[in-house]
C-alpha cells in the first residue's frame, strides 16, 4: 500500500529552519532518505516552494479567485511529502516518528494513497486513466 506522509509546520517552525544551517539539516534529512531507499519503501519525496510564491485558486466565485500567496491566515503550512510503498499504516506511521523533522510546530499527517483498482473498472475515465498509467509505466 502507498502512503502520503505530509510534512507540516507552522510559522514558528519554519522560522527555526531559517537559522539552520544547511548542510546539517540536508546531512540528516539525506539519511533519513538513505535508510528509506535501502529499506525499499521510498516512491518519492519533494519539498515545496515558499507559499511566498505560491497562489490558492479559489473556487467559491465566477470565475474563480486567484490570490497571491503568503496565505494570512493559515496555522500550518504544507512544506513537502513523502510517498512511501509499505505494508501498512501502521509501519507509515512508524516511518513518519523517526523524520529528522521535529521539535515544536513540526507535524506528519499520514493518509493513504488510494488504487485506481478501487475504482469501478467499467467508467469510461477511470479505463482512460489506467490505459494512460499502463502507457506511462505506472502500472
Amino acid at each position: 500500500m502507498k502512503y502520503m506522509l505530509i510534512m507540516r509546520a507552522d510559522d514558528e517552525a519554519l522560522a527555526t529552519m531559517v537559522n539552520a544551517d544547511f548542510d546539517e539539516v540536508m546531512g540528516t534529512v539525506g539519511r533519513y532518505n538513505d535508510e528509506m531507499i535501502r529499506a525499499g519503501v521510498l516512491v518519492a519525496a519533494e519539498g515545496l516552494d515558499s507559499a511566498a510564491d505560491g497562489v490558492v485558486v479559489d473556487y467559491s466565485t465566477e470565475p474563480p479567485l486567484v490570490t497571491d500567496g503568503p496565505y494570512g491566515e493559515t496555522k500550518e503550512l504544507f512544506g513537502g511529502f513523502y510517498i512511501l510503498n509499505v505494508a501498512s499504516k501502521e509501519e507509515a506511521v512508524e516511518w513518519a516518528k523517526r523524520s529528522p523533522m521535529t521539535g515544536a510546530g513540526f507535524k506528519t499527517e499520514i493518509r493513504r494513497i488510494t488504487s485506481i483498482d478501487e475504482f469501478p473498472q467499467d467508467n469510461e475515465w477511470i479505463r482512460k486513466e489506467r490505459t494512460w498509467r499502463e502507457a506511462t509505466g505506472q502500472l
